[in-house]
């Protein structure tokens, strides 16, 4: 029987680190130092990017990917010790974070030991060795899977690091394993550790298309929710990026938001962010600073855990470098406080207990967390329009929660914000979803 996803989940705000890029001295201690900070943001789990060794043979860029791992069981010394990952573990569980290590199970480094010891493990090329036939992939030899040896052992690394404290697991390309191994490892860990959280890095449909039609097994999203908790985002992010960019209607984001409703479990949650580790920075790719900022508004609005890539705060544009060491410059956090506003109505009572509705697309998103307590109303001006649009509110004098400003609502009508405003209200009628004029399928005939 699949887990049950604990609908609290989808308020869940998670934080991405990359521990060489992360602090003065690319350290598991300046993380640990910065954990109070990261805590005041609103933030529930903070995921690691792997911790790993890393491989030396064809590695990418000085010193190479965090991805190319060498030693399942080892920290990287250049990022400190095991006893400091187990302090960090300790130092975020007293401020009552959460902590999710990044686990790579489709692949390894060439000089992996496991290259050496269990060359039947993996992938074989007409001279006998490994290989992964991906292209881009070229620090990385991959995994045969299925096999029952090599997927004891995986399951039995899951065991040790959730022994040393931590609470859950973001798993790479998890498309690419069987669904078998991912069942039998959760069923093995939820033994040991009950209420651990796994997110799947699923994979968009051209990767799937790609890996299918070479004979290799891909999962969708919808095989993946019959183990993990939460998904990646991917299966829209190509159109929400032409979205961002203006190269399709806004609208068309918004239906494959109604499609991701109807096609996945009722309790699905979705992985949703603006940029993470294998992307540009927002603010390096949306036309405005503006747009960027309603963007992000929209993302933390939406149904779905909130993702958070270490540095979004500092406000810049720069993408860092996954190869070389490129710390990350704060530029004294100038988003801060708008991303601790967003953060925290994560977990107000209209996005926990209320119903998602959007109401509309043009000139900007609207959209809302109906609750019978008090309902929140987002408007997002990732257009970038000026004056006035017509809202589903009554007339009457709100709060924005994120600027802490007065708002007016005349005639059913509001001034456009500069990139986003949240509104709370309370309304006994249902807002109008601007699906319904779009696709308006007959409702089924009774009998």
């Amino acid at each position: 029987m699949a887990p049950q996803t604990p609908r609290h989940h989808r308020n869940l705000v998670i934080y991405e680190i990359f521990v060489r890029n992360h602090g003065p001295h690319g350290t598991l201690r300046d993380v640990e130092d910065d954990l109070p900070r990261i805590h005041a943001l609103g933030v529930d789990v903070i995921w690691l990017m792997p911790i790993h060794p890393i491989g030396q043979q064809h590695r990418k860029g000085s010193l190479g990917s965090p991805y190319s791992i060498r030693d399942y069981y080892g920290v990287n010394p250049e990022y400190g010790t095991q006893d400091d990952f187990r302090g960090l573990v300790e130092h975020a569980h007293a401020l009552g974070l959460r902590v999710m290590l990044d686990m790579v199970f489709n692949h390894t480094a060439f000089d992996s030991d496991l290259v050496r010891d269990h060359l039947d493990w993996y992938h074989r090329g007409m001279d006998g060795g490994p290989y992964r036939a991906i292209q881009g992939w070229t620090d990385i030899v991959g995994f045969k899977h299925p096999n029952a040896d090599l997927e004891n052992y995986l399951i039995g690394v899951l065991r040790y690091w959730a022994g040393l404290g931590v609470d859950g697991f973001r798993c790479d390309v998890a498309s690419l394993l069987p669904k078998s191994f991912w069942r039998e490892a959760r069923q093995q860990l939820d033994g040991l550790r009950p209420g651990l959280l796994w997110l799947a890095e699923s994979v968009n449909a051209g990767f799937i298309a790609h890996e299918r039609a070479g004979g290799r097994s891909a999962l969708s999203d919808c095989e993946l929710y019959g183990v993990f908790d939460i998904t990646y985002d991917y299966d829209v992010w190509p159109i929400w990026q032409a979205a961002v960019t203006g190269r399709v209607p806004v609208s068309r984001y918004l239906e494959m938001l109604r499609f991701q409703d109807c096609i996945y479990p009722a309790n699905y949650v979705k992985l949703r962010y603006v940029e993470y580790h294998d992307s540009a920075r927002i603010l390096g790719f949306a036309p405005t600073r503006a747009q960027a900022l309603a963007w992000t508004a929209f993302q933390g609005f939406n149904k779905g855990a909130w993702l958070l890539y270490a540095g979004l705060e500092s406000g810049g544009d720069h993408t860092p470098s996954l190869f070389d060491i490129d710390p990350i410059v704060w530029n004294q956090y100038g988003l801060e406080s708008f991303l601790r506003s967003l953060a925290l109505l994560k977990k107000d009572s209209a996005q926990v207990e209320g119903q998602f509705v959007v109401a509309a697309a043009e000139p900007a998103i609207q959209a809302a967390w109906q609750y019978r307590d008090g309902s929140l109303y987002g408007v997002f001006n990732v257009s970038a329009a000026s004056g006035a649009v017509d809202v589903q509110l009554p007339d009457g004098t709100y709060e924005d929660l994120l600027g802490h400003t007065p708002v007016q609502v005349r005639a059913g009508k509001m001034c456009l914000p500069g990139s986003a405003a949240i509104l709370r209200f309370h309304q006994d009628s249902e807002l109008r979803p601007f699906f319904s004029d779009l696709i308006d399928f007959p409702k089924p005939a009774a009998g």
